[in-house]
């Protein structure tokens, strides 16, 4: 090793040795050199044109004088135009610039071998030029940026191996130290001496975070250890990979929609958007409903996987529910999937598409008719399935009825009585209720409600007249139908089941009950045996009507049951007495009497006096001589309604002393029925017959006729009170029966055979000739009139009356 060299080392050794060590070190080496024949010059690199190296020629220890004779010339393996020799002093000056790292490299040596040559006598010498490193060169590294790519999900004290600067220096000037610029997220980990040691690396500090920061810019210098240092800088570009360390988040955590109800299908309801920090397919997000979500959110709404778009899917109530809570999630399609998820909230807006409800919770039908004001009659509940003003629901009333609506309680009505009921006006109600909502337009409901009003036993039968009259021919079947009573009772059910009953009293000295009977059920009225007119003219039947109400009600009605006079009495004679005589039989003979002659014609002689039981027709008597032989010769007639015996004509001697006059009584009866009455007059000279009988007989005569007189004045007065009477009843009794006739009974006359009579006669028609007649002219007699009037019965007996006054008389 060169001197130089060592002076070198030692130099720089921390255990510098003392100067005197030293010192003898270098004689040791120089006489080393001299021995080897050798000259060692060291120069620095870079060094200036001319700069010294040494004294060449003196060191080889030549003369200088010499030097050119000799031909002193240097030559060089390397560059030889690199270090020149003066030959007129002999120094080895440098000549060109030297570049030590051109020259050796990295080498820690560096020399150039000279050879010196000299001729006469050849000679060559070996100088070595040690070329000494300076700090001319900076460190360098493989670029001016070095770009790293690095996972931000490497963990950390990871190491990122750098690859170190160069310097073409060599020594304490190649001697690279590092750093890095100031950053919070790596540190430099410098190289140590140990080649086997890690190279220069980075190691993560803090955890990176693409998102945050995608590229961090770093500057790592290198600056050697010359004087002055020298430094290189590289620019580091660490590209923090991806790492699907990042869900998707999206705009907002909570979406709030309104729609109103019934949108169409496909409307669309949001547009989510999320946004993933990662990128590349960890940025790629696909939208979906939650694994959570109802299935009736699925079926109501449907979303776009790629766009995040909500859309409708079918018909959607705000009855059905109020809102919907979507919860979305957006995944991303790293190789470990992170999701992010947001809820959206749809609320529905209502819309007045429900008509009102109206149910009937309880129904207190039917009610009473006697039902106090107030009465409860149906609880009403009314609902709206819409909400606000289109689910307020108002109810209404129709028609005009005795009920009102109260409203009892929210979405309660009650249908309350509000006025008097009365079953037989009105039996039942049908009333509309109407419910209608605060909708725009307004929707309404109706329910027909049928109220219908119980009975109660508030009405008592009623007949259609408080009295009937009835007409019944005598000698009736037993148990034969005479006629039947009917009573309404405007009441329902029970109370209107009318039961019939008779009214019992005495007749006579026997019950009612004895003659009549009445049907409970049908209010047929039964002749229980044969009435005798003779013995009953009128009968007064009283039927009662009861109810089956609790308690019952009745009314009664009267029945003036007139019996009808049948034929069933022949005529009756009258002794003179006044009595009945012979029994009234066919042939019954009289008393006879004197009779003088030669009366003129038309004196009465005798008079046959008859009554007959029956009345009316039955009872009207006529008289005629029997038509036997000699009859129509008789000096002598009858009267035909007076039964006098009067002469014909004068009577004569050629009269027989005796005359027999059979005298035929008949009543107008079909078939009539006749008596005979037998008359023995004896014709005697006028001066025979007893003057005192004669007197008599006159004086009878003029009694009697004063009598008739005076039963014709009270038959006429009877005729007109009769006649005034009879038109006021018949005025009311047309008023009363003119639309329902009242029933006839099987028992009633037929064809009665109606008389009058007079003073001056007699005048006769027949029911049948008079309906005859009646039709005829186009006016059928009406049918409610009975078939034989009460006057004509009052008539029929003042008629008797009188025959039986003017036989008296």
């Amino acid at each position: 090793m060169k001197i130089k060299q060592v002076f070198d080392m030692v130099i720089n050794t921390e255990d510098r040795l003392e100067l005197r060590f030293l010192l003898l070190l270098l004689l040791l080496l120089a006489f080393w050199e001299a021995g080897s024949g050798q000259v060692h010059y060291s120069v620095p690199e870079e060094a200036k044109h001319g700069t010294f190296v040494g004294r060449i020629a003196q060191d080889l220890g030549l003369e200088l004088a010499e030097l050119v004779p000799r031909r002193f010339r240097v030559a060089s393996k390397e560059r030889g135009d690199l270090l020149e020799v003066n030959l007129q002093n002999g120094i080895l000056f440098v000549n060109s610039r030297i570049d030590r790292e051109e020259l050796c490299g990295r080498s820690l040596e560096c020399s150039l071998h000279l050879e010196v040559i000299v001729d006469r006598p050849l000679q060559v010498f070996h100088v070595e030029v040690e070329v000494r490193d300076i700090n001319d060169n900076t460190p360098v590294f493989p670029g001016t940026q070095r770009t790293l790519s690095l996972a931000e999900s490497i963990p950390l004290d990871s190491r990122c191996p750098l690859e170190g600067a160069t310097d073409a220096d060599i020594g304490e000037n190649a001697l690279l130290t590092y750093k890095l610029s100031p950053n919070e997220y790596f540190s430099l980990e410098n190289p140590s001496d140990d080649k086997r040691a890690k190279r220069l690396g980075l190691i993560l500090s803090k955890p990176l975070d693409r998102e945050e920061s995608p590229e961090l810019h770093l500057v790592l210098t290198a600056t050697d250890g010359g004087k002055p240092q020298l430094t290189g800088t590289v620019q580091l570009l660490v590209k923090v990979l991806d790492a699907n360390d990042n869900a998707p988040i999206f705009d907002r955590a909570l979406y709030s929609v309104k729609l109103p109800e019934n949108v169409a299908n496909g409307t669309l309801v949001i547009k989510l958007n999320a946004s993933d920090l990662d990128e590349g397919s960890n940025a790629d997000i696909v939208y979906s409903f939650s694994a959570d979500v109802s299935p009736n959110v699925k079926s109501k709404f449907y979303i776009n996987l790629e766009t995040g778009e909500i859309r409708v899917r079918e018909y959607m109530d705000f009855e059905e529910s109020k809102s919907y809570e979507i919860l979305v999630e957006g995944i991303d399609n790293g190789h470990f999937p992170l999701a992010g998820h947001c809820t959206v909230i749809v609320e529905l807006g209502d819309i007045n598409d429900n008509h009102p409800v109206m149910e009937f919770k309880s129904m207190a039908l039917p009610i009473r008719e006697d039902a106090p004001l107030g009465t409860v009659i149906a609880l009403i509940s009314v609902s709206d399935r819409d909400s606000g003003a289109n689910g307020q629901v108002t109810c209404s009333l129709s028609p005009h009825a005795p009920f009102k609506l109260v409203s009892t309680f929210k979405n309660y009505y009650s249908l309350v009585l509000d006025g008097a009921l009365d079953r037989e006006s009105v039996e039942r109600y049908a009333v509309v209720v109407t419910a209608r909502d605060g909708g725009a337009p307004a929707l309404s409901a109706t329910a027909s409600v049928r109220v219908e009003v119980a009975d109660v036993n508030d009405n008592a039968p009623a007949f259609a007249q408080a009295e009937h009259t009835v007409f019944v021919r005598e000698n009736n079947a037993p148990g034969c139908h005479i006629f039947t009573v009917s009573a309404r009772d405007a009441d329902a059910g029970e109370n209107a089941r009318v039961s019939y009953s008779l009214v019992e009293r005495r007749v006579g000295e026997r019950a009612l009950s004895s003659y009549v009977s009445v049907h409970a059920e049908s209010g047929r009225v039964h002749a229980l045996q044969p009435l005798d007119r003779e013995e009953l003219e009128l009968l007064t039947v009283q039927v009662s009507a009861r109810d089956g109400g609790a308690p019952p009600l009745g009314s009664n009605v009267t029945l003036q049951v007139f019996v009808l006079d049948e034929n069933d009495n022949a005529p009756a004679l009258l002794a003179a007495g006044g009595g009945l005589g012979g029994g009234g039989g066919p042939g019954a003979l009289s008393p006879s009497s004197l009779v003088a002659r030669g009366l003129g014609a038309g004196q009465v002689v005798a008079k046959v006096r008859a009554v007959d039981a029956d009345s009316g027709y039955n009872a009207w008597l006529s008289y005629e001589l029997a038509p036997e032989a000699g009859a129509a010769r008789s000096p002598f007639r009858v009267g035909l309604y007076t039964g006098e015996v009067s002469t014909a004509r004068a009577l004569d001697e050629a009269d027989a002393a005796r005359q027999r006059l059979l005298v035929l009584v008949r009543d107008h009866g079909e078939p009539a029925l006749t008596a005979t009455a037998t008359l023995l007059l004896s014709l005697v000279d006028g001066g025979q017959a007893p003057k005192a009988s004669s007197r008599a007989a006159a004086e009878g005569a003029a009694g009697a006729r004063a009598a008739l007189v005076d039963v014709n004045v009270y038959l006429i007065v009877a005729i007109c009170a009769v006649s005034s009477l009879l038109v006021l009843t018949l005025l009311l009794y047309a008023a009363l029966r003119c639309s329902a006739p009242p029933s006839q009974g099987a028992c009633a006359a037929g064809k009665p055979v109606l008389v009058c009579s007079s003073a001056v006669g007699s005048w006769s028609y027949s029911q049948q000739r008079r309906q005859r007649c009646a039709r005829g002219r186009g006016r059928p007699r009406p049918t409610s009139w009975p078939s034989a009037p009460v006057y004509l019965q009052v008539l029929a007996q003042l008629k008797k009356d009188y025959l039986q006054m003017e036989i008296i008389f």
